[in-house]
């Protein structure tokens, strides 16, 4: 697939690139995308909930009213499941929700992500670019040249660029992720993919391996 590189003022170049057959083009696996997006976001639950149990809930342990002879039915403390304010049985405890995948399923699935963004023509490539500082209206400016204002995207650079990361931190459509960084939930939650030129060969050798 051949992608004509552009500047970040929407101009072209002059010039292309040719995407790699093994990373934007393979057969896309969706097992192997909701494996890893599944494991993204259970990464992100903080699993601090928690409910109070019999042993938590404050009052006396003793028994409310003898065993036999009341007409109704047996009652211990006033901490019972039971009774309203007594505890809960089998409530949330906090807990760790991440779960191990297998290095070759998340290469699988952001080749997959991938391929997917190349099918769709949802893939720019940018000429290597930075800003002089940083400044949310630069990066809004170059969105507005790409004719990408009104969408989601995401821009991956081969590094961190402190100026670029944080004019789009503000944009709440737009993220910046270096090459280490890259995952299936982001590539797949953009609506265009921005692939600065020099990132591109990082990308292949990162998913190749």
């Amino acid at each position: 697939m051949n992608l004509s590189v552009l500047k970040y003022t929407g101009e072209e170049v002059g010039r292309s690139v040719q995407l790699p057959k093994e990373v934007f083009g393979i057969e896309p696996n969706d097992h192997a995308i909701y494996l890893d997006v599944k494991a993204i976001l259970a990464g992100k639950r903080q699993g601090t909930h928690q409910a109070k149990e019999r042993n938590a809930v404050s009052g006396s342990r003793r028994k409310i009213k003898r065993q036999k002879g009341t007409g109704t039915a047996r009652a211990g403390d006033i901490k019972s499941p039971l009774f309203r304010g007594g505890g809960r049985i089998f409530g949330p405890r906090p807990r760790d929700y991440s779960f191990k995948l297998n290095r070759k399923v998340k290469k699988l699935a952001r080749k997959s992500a991938l391929t997917y963004k190349a099918k769709a023509n949802h893939i720019s490539i940018l000429e290597p670019f930075s800003f002089e500082a940083p400044k949310t209206k630069s990066y809004l400016g170059m969105l507005q040249n790409l004719s990408f204002l009104d969408e989601k995207t995401l821009l991956i650079i081969p590094s961190v660029d402190k100026n670029i990361v944080l004019s789009s931190r503000n944009i709440k459509q737009a993220k910046v992720v270096c090459v280490d960084h890259v995952n299936t939930y982001d590539l797949l939650h953009a609506k265009k993919l921005l692939i600065m030129e020099t990132a591109i060969t990082p990308i292949v050798e990162k998913l190749t391996q």
